[in-house]
């Protein structure tokens, strides 16, 4: 059977969480939006048209929302939380791309968001 790569994403999602280095970063929180992309085979959902074959993304949010809401020092720390996770508990994933955004970082100037990007392939 042919394999019939693409993508699914989730865009903008939107949670207030309590990552940062300084105290007033993990007792106040802050908001940050999140934007989730994975590539995998789409032809056993595409076909068949079962949910159960496809790429759950309500599973992708769940693994997003408790990631966030693990405190820590740094975004970068989150994000590869999530990444791994992903491609550890979901095998139809071949690669995932992850944006986090931090909205009003803590700077000496208007900022309006500090954001990393990552990405994590199968072997």
């Amino acid at each position: 059977m042919k394999q019939l790569k693409g993508w699914i994403k989730l865009e903008g999602i939107t949670i207030k969480a309590y990552h940062g280095v300084y105290e007033h970063e993990r007792k106040d929180g802050g908001t940050f939006s999140v934007d989730l992309k994975v590539k995998g085979d789409l032809q056993p959902a595409a076909t068949s048209d079962d949910v159960h074959k496809a790429i759950n993304y309500e599973a992708l949010a769940s693994i997003i929302n408790e990631e966030m809401q693990i405190p820590s020092n740094l975004v970068e720390h989150v994000a590869d939380r999530i990444l791994v996770r992903i491609l550890s508990e979901m095998p139809q994933v071949l690669k995932v791309k992850i944006t986090i955004a931090k909205m009003t970082p803590p700077l000496d100037i208007s900022c309006r968001a500090s954001v990393i990007k990552m990405k994590l392939k199968r072997s």
